[in-house]
């Protein structure tokens, strides 16, 4: 179902958590808000939940405002961090509680509970208590506990943080897989922009309480609108090296690097002033190795087979990273020169916005 948040805020006395939110989630869409530590993603959540309530602004469920109204009757489930199982319950009964409180038919139980275990693949485990279940089965029971609701929408607070490397990308393909054969709305969040680019069909990138971007997570990483969600979105991060305007022709403006005096070229056809201080992005993959170019110090190469990733520094001592394809080329200490097509650079003016 359809979630839609307009002009939202939350505030804990002063301190203002959320800050004139809004968007749209579509019937069937996989929506991710991703942030640092502390932006209001959580909180964010809690609030379409039920499970805080908004300061201004209204939430609607399918068309019908549920700001105030109860988080059992808005229709939602959510999933917690840290399981929330009860440990003295087998993983039937975890699954099948909500259904007896609600007094559900015993048939009904029995019909629910088998259809999410099949679809999680836990129809070996049902009589097993949490304790003696791996932490991915855990965290699939909890979702199965979910869909024995048949919620309109289902929500995700951190769901994997506390996975270890593989079973986190486990994880991550079988809520993929659960999303397509469910076709149910699912909100996520997570504090990992890995997690966000590889679930989400729409991302939206919070700071401070404030919505900086949304969009599908390639439009994020193609054409972020801020300095932001240019460093936030992408993995290495996005390189950033300081710069000033020294020319600007064509809709192609000339960048003269602050360190090194090395010059660069991108296509910006709004006005900028000759001299203005702005801040160029390249991302790792977008450096190529020349004959000449911003010199850097490789400090560390590390070779993954098919990628390797080079770890250096400019004259300057500000710190890059450059991906390289196929490469078998030790470059550890030695110094290189790098430029990068003007198509692939972008720029960012001395408050963070991006230049077009």
């Amino acid at each position: 179902m359809s979630v839609r948040l307009t002009n939202v805020a939350k505030s804990f006395g002063a301190f203002n958590v959320i800050k004139d939110v809004s968007m749209d989630i579509p019937d069937g869409g996989f929506a991710v808000f991703v942030g640092p530590s502390g932006c209001g993603k959580s909180t964010l959540l809690r609030m379409i939940a039920g499970l805080e309530e908004t300061s201004s602004g209204t939430i609607s469920i399918e068309g019908q405002d549920v700001t105030q109204m109860e988080p059992a009757k808005r229709g939602v489930a959510m999933v917690f961090q840290n399981y929330a199982l009860y440990p003295h319950l087998s993983v039937f009964e975890n699954m099948a509680f909500s259904l007896r409180l609600a007094r559900a038919p015993k048939e009904d139980v029995l019909r629910r509970v088998g259809e999410a275990s099949r679809i999680l693949q836990l129809d070996e485990q049902l009589q097993k208590k949490p304790s003696q279940l791996s932490g991915g089965q855990r965290q699939r029971v909890a979702i199965g506990r979910a869909i024995v609701r048949q919620p309109k929408v289902f929500l995700f607070d951190e769901p994997l943080s506390n996975l270890d490397a593989e079973l986190r990308v486990q994880m991550r393909l079988e809520l993929t897989r659960l999303h397509r054969q469910l076709g149910a709305t699912m909100i996520y969040v997570t504090h990992d922009q890995v997690e966000a680019m590889t679930l989400a069909d729409k991302i939206f990138v919070l700071k401070g309480g404030i919505l900086q971007q949304a969009g599908a997570p390639l439009d994020l990483y193609d054409n972020p609108d801020n300095r932001f969600v240019a460093g936030f979105i992408g993995s290495p991060a996005m390189n950033f090296l300081p710069a000033r305007i020294s020319g600007q022709t064509d809709g192609m403006a000339t960048l003269t690097l602050s360190e090194g005096e090395h010059t660069l070229e991108a296509p910006i056809s709004q006005a900028l002033e000759i001299g203005q201080e702005v801040e160029i992005g390249i991302r790792p993959e977008h450096f190529r190795l020349s004959d000449s170019g911003i010199k850097v110090n490789v400090e560390v190469a590390e070779e993954l087979g098919d990628v390797s990733y080079l770890y250096a520094r400019t004259v300057g001592g500000r710190e890059v990273i450059v991906q390289r394809q196929g490469s078998r080329q030790r470059l550890d200490g030695t110094t290189v020169c790098l430029t990068a097509d003007a198509s692939k650079i972008l720029v960012f003016d001395s408050e963070g916005q991006r230049l077009r």
